[in-house]
């Protein structure tokens, strides 16, 4: 089988969300990775990891020889399409010259799932860690012949990945883009995400109608944004109403947001082998050229997390971005953010 697959080997379903406005639709390739080796000792049987490429291509699905390449990480219930607002012509990554590999996280209901896994379905499935999210992306890249890395960005859970990719491949990467990361989960951060199992659990893992305002609005937004947005409490509530049957559209699995909170609680860089626990020494690893940003005020991954990570990285540049969008900053929705971003980041790939 070719390393760019277009069949899904191990999965039973894992519909892709409905197309939204600025996401960029592209063909989906999948490579199949057999049983999975996880750091815990259990393995992902039948591991299957999907992605796709913007930009030059040699055969579908593989980037072309001598063009510099780009990883674009998913976040937490995100996929593909996460980093589509730095993708296109004059953009940050510029597919004219550049080719981006945007690769689905375990656990995102593309990549191998709990909910689409034939061979583990559900419980059966076993838990990972957001270090076998980057092996599994550094064995599809190798599957591709990717060596070397023009860049790693990610926000959020992706930012969280971008850094351990600078961690475990300190020699592959050239530079890191780290949007709203932590190199070490935050007992706030573990906090909200234990309100959110619960607010699925409780439901039976059918109803989104807690989950919704605690991820999409409250740790996701700030008090001045939401108070700017909506007119009154009425209008609050009734975007809530409305974007809670609109998630439930997508066809995210509850299940899969269970396994992938897992592995963002048990988030540590420290934990990285060779390091002992010591999340500083893990950062001061890092070689690649990094930047890392975070709004003034984050309710669900704390602004000060990215800055301390920012701080121990040798040679970072951190840059706090001038909002009030909080966790929301980093992606198309705080249009003023994504520009800065976008500046930012070409600027960091010329250098």
């Amino acid at each position: 089988m070719s390393a760019a697959a277009t069949c899904r080997e191990g999965l039973a379903r894992g519909r892709h969300p409905p197309l939204q406005p600025g996401w960029i639709d592209a063909p989906h390739h999948h490579v199949a990775l057999g049983d999975f080796p996880l750091e815990s000792g259990e393995s992902i049987r039948d591991c299957t990891v999907s992605y796709v490429v913007h930009g030059p291509q040699g055969p579908p699905g593989v980037p072309a020889d001598g063009v510099p390449v780009v990883l674009a990480l998913s976040a937490i219930a995100s996929h593909h399409h996460r980093l589509d607002f730095l993708i296109g012509d004059g953009r940050a990554f510029d597919p004219s010259h550049i080719a981006v590999v945007a690769i689905d996280a375990l656990g995102n209901g593309l990549s191998s799932s709990p909910s689409n896994s034939v061979a583990q379905p559900g419980d059966a499935f076993p838990r990972f860690s957001i270090r076998d999210m980057v092996a599994s992306q550094a064995a599809v890249l190798d599957a591709l012949g990717v060596g070397t890395l023009h860049a790693v960005a990610g926000a959020s859970m992706g930012g969280m990945q971008a850094l351990q990719w600078g961690v475990s491949h300190p020699a592959r990467v050239e530079r890191l883009v780290a949007m709203t990361p932590m190199a070490r989960t935050t007992p706030w951060a573990a906090a909200i995400n234990e309100c959110s199992r619960r607010a699925l659990t409780v439901g039976g893992l059918a109803a989104w109608d807690a989950w919704v305002p605690l991820m999409q609005l409250l740790s996701g937004r700030t008090p001045a944004r939401v108070d700017a947005d909506f007119a009154g409490a009425a209008d609050a509530i009734a975007w809530i109403e409305a974007r809670t049957a609109w998630w439930a559209a997508q066809g995210f699995e509850a299940i899969d947001w269970l396994y992938q909170s897992w592995a963002y609680d048990a988030h540590d860089v420290g934990g990285t082998p060779g390091f002992g626990g010591d999340t500083a020494a893990a950062l001061a690893s890092i070689r690649a050229r990094t930047l890392v940003a975070a709004p003034p005020l984050d309710l669900y991954n704390p602004a000060h997390a990215a800055r301390w990570a920012a701080e121990r990285i040798p040679g970072a540049r951190f840059i706090e971005l001038d909002t009030d969008w909080g966790h929301q900053s980093a992606g198309p929705a705080d249009a003023a953010s994504a520009a800065r971003l976008d500046a930012e980041i070409r600027a960091l790939l010329a250098r």
